[in-house]
């Protein structure tokens, strides 16, 4: 089975998307990332319009690349001029990538309307500029733009532009959906059309090379690539985490996992499969983009499972409830915390934090019954993994303290003319120590968390390597207003792990310190134990814990 070539244009065509940038340090970057992927060929840009793109090409020229051919890409000639002369197509060959990939019109609308050009100039300007990139050496990949809309409009003419290309030597002919409003039928049906009008000119002579560049303003990206594939293209243009222009373009992190995984066509190396989560969140924090959680196959939700009937399903067999074993693309499975969560989820969630619930799971029956009542008061443990750690430690009597809260006093000043200021002491013990530290910080809980840090550092030492990533506010119920209470959501990252905590009540101060605490808690608890330290003995209040949830949400 012929192996599917992987185009991929996230330095280029990804950076039209909206609020997508990058230097070209962190495309060279990136592209060395998509070359260890196993990645065939990577756009770099535009050398012609603009010097950042011209720096990248500079710097990629003192690389080794393993796998891809990187490819500078621009326009055809300008009309009525000789392709030698054209600065967009000297500019290519300055860029000196073994791959060259140039843009042709394949609608009429644009070559009269909006070009005001002839079909005939423009059929010239395509099969001048392939033969002018190949004469030089290059390889050329011929991207026929607008082609969908210009062969529903006028099909004769766009297949003669293609053929243009093809006359001239051009190494492979892409389709592109510009406008992203073609359908997966549609596509079936034009490219089928391309390939029988182009074996009957030129046979199979080996020069019937089709691509497939699609856009994602109909939600249909993925399917319509996946179209043209089944219908003989065998080389597909994409993005990273289909960044681009309007709704972007197909996602090779899509993509790419259905043609190894799902069709068994071959195209990056299998085992390289398990690195595209990591490739997906490398981008995405490059681009300074939030990961979307949704995201097929990469995605931090894409096997997460919040039902308790589908947890016990997949218990027994995971692929009851799971398309794909997770692991083959570098994610994992994920079992959420929730009121809609059974005591297979409580189980699972356990046995992966390596929390002995005891034998006969009575313990996992109350905190399935704490939960549902927690959650109905404003926690919400799916996105609060850190805190529902602690949480069954306690409930199963083996949470030991890193430190324990004697009290704290945050105070707020504001003068006239001058922004708030935020002062924090804090009293904190550590097994039979006490420690009292002040801080100040931009708001009360800025200064809150550096007094915490502050005492705790003269303990632990390697709380340098914890930060804190997010925070965020939501009101619980609205209806009571100033006196709702809200829920405090803290996400904090070292070098291995990012983790999330949560606090409610109705004082911001007290949700912002239970979610704080428990984050620290997590951290110290983790560092102890990769340390294999044992832990200060704090005072602990696990039973009283215990009790009070007992009364106040019956477990």
């Amino acid at each position: 089975m012929q192996a599917i070539l992987i185009y991929d244009t996230t330095l280029r065509d990804g950076t039209q998307g909206e609020n997508i940038t990058f230097t070209a340090d962190e495309k060279l970057k990136i592209a060395m990332r998509l070359d260890e992927m196993g990645i065939h060929y990577i756009e770099g840009g535009w050398p012609g319009s603009n010097p950042r793109d011209i720096r990248f090409f500079d710097l990629a020229k003192r690389e080794r690349f393993k796998t891809a051919r990187i490819t500078a890409f621009g326009s055809t000639r300008k009309p009525n001029i000789d392709a030698a002369d054209d600065p967009n197509l000297k500019a290519i060959l300055k860029s000196d990538t073994p791959a060259a990939a140039i843009f042709g019109k394949s609608w009429a609308l644009h070559v009269q309307s909006i070009m005001d050009n002839t079909l005939e100039e423009n059929l010239a300007m395509i099969a001048d500029s392939v033969a002018f990139l190949k004469s030089q050496g290059r390889e050329v990949i011929y991207d026929a733009e607008h082609f969908f809309d210009g062969f529903k409009d006028s099909p004769d003419y766009a297949l003669e532009t293609l053929a243009a290309a093809i006359r001239a030597d051009a190494n492979f002919v892409v389709l592109c959906d510009t406008n992203g409003g073609t359908l997966p039928q549609e596509i079936e049906s034009i490219v089928h059309s391309v390939s029988d009008d182009l074996k009957r000119r030129f046979g199979d002579s080996g020069k019937l090379k089709l691509g497939i560049h699609t856009h994602n303003d109909c939600g249909m990206a993925a399917a319509n690539t996946i179209a043209a594939v089944n219908c003989g293209a065998v080389m597909v243009h994409g993005t990273i985490n289909g960044y681009g222009e309007r709704c972007g373009n197909a996602d090779l992190t899509t993509i790419i996992p259905i043609l190894s995984a799902k069709m068994n066509r071959p195209c990056i190396p299998k085992e390289k499969l398990a690195g595209l989560k990591s490739l997906s969140r490398y981008v995405s924090e490059t681009a300074n983009i939030v990961p979307l959680n949704s995201r097929p196959f990469v995605g931090r939700s894409a096997f997460a499972h919040k039902g308790g009937i589908h947890v016990s399903a997949i218990m027994k067999e995971s692929r009851a409830y799971e398309h794909m074993n997770p692991e083959l693309v570098g994610n994992q499975r994920r079992v959420l915390m929730s009121d809609l969560a059974g005591r297979s989820n409580v189980e699972y969630k356990a046995r992966e934090m390596g929390v002995d619930l005891g034998a006969n799971g009575s313990d996992s029956k109350a905190i399935v019954a704490a939960i549902k009542q927690m959650e109905d008061e404003g926690y919400q443990f799916d996105v609060a993994d850190g805190s529902f750690q602690i949480m069954l430690e306690k409930f199963t009597d083996q949470f030991k303290p890193l430190f324990d809260l004697e009290s704290f006093r945050v105070t707020i000043e504001k003068d006239k003319d001058l922004p708030c200021s935020a002062h924090a002491t804090i009293k904190i013990s550590v097994g039979d120590s006490h420690e009292i530290t002040a801080a100040e910080g931009l708001g009360p809980v800025s200064a809150l968390d550096n007094a915490l840090r502050k005492a705790l550092g003269n303990f632990y030492p390697d709380l340098d390597t914890m930060k804190l990533v997010d925070f965020k506010v939501r009101v619980v119920d609205g209806s009571e207003g100033t006196e709702a209470k809200v829920r405090v959501l803290v996400e904090s990252r070292d070098q291995d792990q990012i983790w999330s905590t949560i606090g409610v009540s109705e004082d911001i101060i007290e949700a912002s310190w239970q979610a704080l605490a428990d984050s620290f808690q997590f951290k110290l608890a983790k560092e102890a134990q990769q340390h294999s330290k044992p832990s200060p003995n704090g005072k602990g209040n696990t039973e009283d814990l215990k009790q009070e949830w007992s009364v106040s949400y019956g477990a």
